[in-house]
């Protein structure tokens, strides 16, 4: 499978801005220039598609995803009490303040195990096969239809990606919410995992995977197309000069920016989703459709407001991680997606055309 994504890796619009490209012989400077990007391209760590840069971009994964997550269970804690509870936790402050002065500081740190393991296992799966997917679904279309539907490759690639990580993640966010909203169930993940087995079967840790696809894959396309997107708009009309003459540092600060934008619309995108997640694995009688039924339209946006933090700090955090890796272990890092030289030439032939 991997010698396959290699060669579409090569071909692919999304390759490396360094990567090799077939063209007629051109002048020397044209040599010169090609002859000092391999160089460069000598000092990356990997080659982009190769079977070892998709490992890597996993690892990225793991770190982004398992660090940021783990960062905000606090908040996370305050949110899932709000969504599951709203006549107990009021509001945010309210959330935190009740909370404390039930079981202190270290209280505010309930589920942070099931969260660390399962948003890294997800994490892993969500960016590394997102890479995949993007170089395998662009490889299936011609240089030009894959800039041109971009978004589309994006968007699907993204999707499929989610599709899998969720199935990682399932099991310990279930443990993760029953730790946090359910008192006296347990406080630990040693202690809840076998609770659960015990009580109600290997089956109720998939109970919520539906509901959480509803949620996760819908955050993630916006997530990702929205990042990829913002980060070509920003480049071009923001940052006053060209990425590759940017700093590292200068782009890292670009990619936080367009991680910020994304989280905030993944935020709004989820969130019913999320609140039917929450509601599902504290009721194990409940149904999607009774907990739809009985908090209406407004209940399901409860906890919205700290959740578009959370979300867009934490966007924010992992995409400059993940690129922060990237840099870090001199990975490949194609530039945002460019207009084929080839359709630039025909657009322009066919406006000169119109012009006569």
């Amino acid at each position: 499978m991997f010698s396959s994504l290699l060669d579409t890796a090569r071909n692919s619009p999304f390759r490396g801005p360094l990567s090799q490209v077939s063209c007629e012989p051109a002048i020397a400077s044209e040599q010169g220039a090609m002859a000092a990007a391999t160089a460069v391209a000598q000092e990356d760590s990997c080659e982009f598609g190769s079977t070892k840069y998709f490992a890597l971009c996993g690892l990225g994964g793991i770190l982004s995803c398992g660090i940021t997550h783990t960062a905000v269970v606090p908040l996370d804690l305050v949110k899932c009490r709000l969504q599951v509870d709203p006549d107990k936790y009021k509001n945010v402050v309210n959330g935190f303040k009740v909370s404390v002065r039930e079981e202190g500081m270290r209280g505010l740190a309930k589920g942070w195990a099931p969260t660390f393991i399962g948003y890294s296992m997800q994490g892993l799966c969500k960016f590394g096969f997102y890479e995949v997917f993007k170089v395998l679904y662009s490889g299936m279309l011609d240089e030009e239809a894959a800039y041109s539907y971009r978004t589309g490759v994006y968007l699907a690639a993204s999707a499929s990606a989610e599709f899998i990580a969720d199935i990682a993640l399932s099991p310990l966010e279930a443990a993760k919410v029953r730790i946090q909203t359910m008192p006296g169930f347990a406080s630990t993940l040693r202690e809840a995992w076998p609770k659960m087995v015990q009580n109600e079967g290997y089956g109720t840790f998939y109970k919520g995977l539906v509901p959480l696809w509803g949620r996760q894959i819908p955050y993630t396309m916006m997530k990702f197309a929205c990042f990829e997107k913002t980060l070509e708009l920003l480049y071009k009309y923001v940052v006053p000069k060209p990425r590759d003459q940017c700093s590292k540092g200068e782009q890292l600060v670009v990619t936080f920016a367009a991680g910020y934008i994304a989280g905030v619309f993944c935020a709004i995108v989820s969130h019913p989703a999320d609140t039917v997640v929450s509601k599902l694995n504290q009721d194990k009688t409940a149904t999607a459709g009774s907990i739809i039924s009985k908090l209406g339209w407004a209940g399901v946006w409860k906890g919205l407001g700290p959740r578009i933090v959370m979300i867009g700090t934490l966007t924010a955090l992992q995409w400059f991680i993940y690129d922060a890796v990237k840099v870090w272990l001199r990975m490949p890092r194609p530039p945002p997606a460019e207009m084929p030289e080839s359709m630039r030439k025909r657009l322009e032939a066919e406006e000169a055309a119109k012009s006569k």
